[in-house]
Order: C-alpha cells, then structure tokens, then sequence
C-alpha cells in the first residue's frame, strides 16, 4: 500500500530541514497562526529541492495559542481569511519555483471543519476552485463534504492518541499525546488497517517529530509500504 507521511512545516520549528528529509508532503504555515515570509520561504525552497508536495495550511490569526482555541466564524468571514492566506502561499510558492497541491486546516479549524458542514464549506470551495486536494480526518464533514468537489485523502495522526469511535483525544485532556515513537507505530498501523486513512502526519511543533518520522518511515518500508505523496 502507498502511504504519504506529511507534516506541518514552516512554522518556525529549526527542525524543518531535516524532517524534510523524511516526509513526502509538507503542509506549509501561512503566515497567520505561525511562521514568517523569511522562515516560511526557506521550508518551501528545500521541500521544492527534495520534491516534497506541498500543501496549504491556514489557520486562525491567533499566534498567542497557536491557532489551537476554536473562534467563532460565519462562513463569509472563514472564506475571507482562508482565500487571504492561500493568496500570499500561493504567490510564495509561485515565485520559488512550486506549486501548491492540496489543502490542510491547521488546529482548530481543523477541528471545527470535521464536525461542522458550516465551516467546511468555504474549505472545500476554495480547494475545489483552485483544484486542490484536501486532507483531513476520515468520517468527517470535509470527507463527505468534498464528495464530488476535489479529491479527499484521509489522514492519521501519529503523534495524537484517539477515542474508540475515531475521534482525535483533545489536547486539553491527560493522555492526548504519544511520546514513544515505537507506540506511534502501532497506532498508524492501526489507523490503516481500521480507518483507511492515506496519509499519516506529525506535528512539525513536536519535540520529538524528527525521531517519530524517522521510525515511522523505516517501519513502514519494513513491512512492505510504499512512501509518497498522496499528490
């Protein structure tokens, strides 16, 4: 089976270069939760050199919290900010060489699009409009929102422990977050034999991203996964 690994990059993590070693996807910060035009365009330029797709990552301009605390939006509003950030990306990416492939909400927004058809919907207009595809959780509002509108990939997280019924542990709980790379391994394996999922992420901002992806890739070739990019 193919299976892509990404991460959420460009956010000021110093660790950025190297786990673009590893990933085959790279979901790009767009200025407004994290990440600057200088920090943000040195990620971009070397997962362009390694042929790393790249993907859209907007979130709430919320720095103090990381775009991680759920706002209130109309859809109108969410449209606006979302097309504002694909925007600058966009003209980033286009002017290094890239171009952007597909589209990933970042944090809360994250959060609220998988259980809300409101704030999926201007995310799944602006991926179809500029044909790209989207990755989210399996089951969710984006999932069967994008059915027939842009292609849907579904992703797993390996660094974020779940509830039985599929759904992500919040961060605010006790227990939300795996800390042993080779437990992380046993749950993506988890999440594709049981959810399906496509693609299997680890947060840029973990301390321990570079030895989880690390793990992850050489555990997944050993059992006979292909690794590359959905995309």
């Amino acid at each position: 089976m193919m299976i892509d690994l990404n991460s959420d990059l460009g956010e000021g993590s110093p660790a950025d270069a190297d786990i673009l070693a590893l990933v085959t996807s790279a979901n790009i910060a767009a200025g407004l939760h994290a990440g600057t035009p200088i920090g943000i365009a040195q990620t971009v330029r070397v997962a362009i050199d390694r042929g790393i797709a790249l993907g859209l990552h907007p979130g709430y301009a919320d720095r103090e919290h990381f775009g991680r605390v759920e706002l209130a939006r109309s859809p109108d509003e969410l449209a606006n900010e979302l097309a504002y950030q694909f925007g600058a990306l966009d003209a980033l990416v286009r002017r290094l060489g890239g171009q952007l492939r597909y589209l990933k909400p970042h944090g809360a927004l994250y959060h609220q699009a998988s259980r809300d058809a409101d704030f999926a919907r201007p995310i799944i207009d602006l991926a179809e409009q500029h044909g790209l595809a989207l990755l989210g959780l399996p089951n969710s509002q984006l999932a069967a929102g994008s059915q027939g509108r842009c292609p849907f990939i579904a992703e797993g997280f390996a660094d974020r422990r779940y509830r039985p019924d599929g759904t992500l542990v919040p961060r605010s709980e006790p227990g939300a977050f795996v800390h042993d790379a080779l437990e992380a391994v046993q749950q993506v394996e988890w999440l594709i034999r049981e959810h399906a999922v496509r693609s299997i992420c680890v947060h840029g901002d973990n301390p321990q991203a570079l030895e989880f992806v690390r793990t992850l890739r050489q555990s997944l070739l050993a059992i006979g996964h292909e690794i590359r990019a959905f995309v």
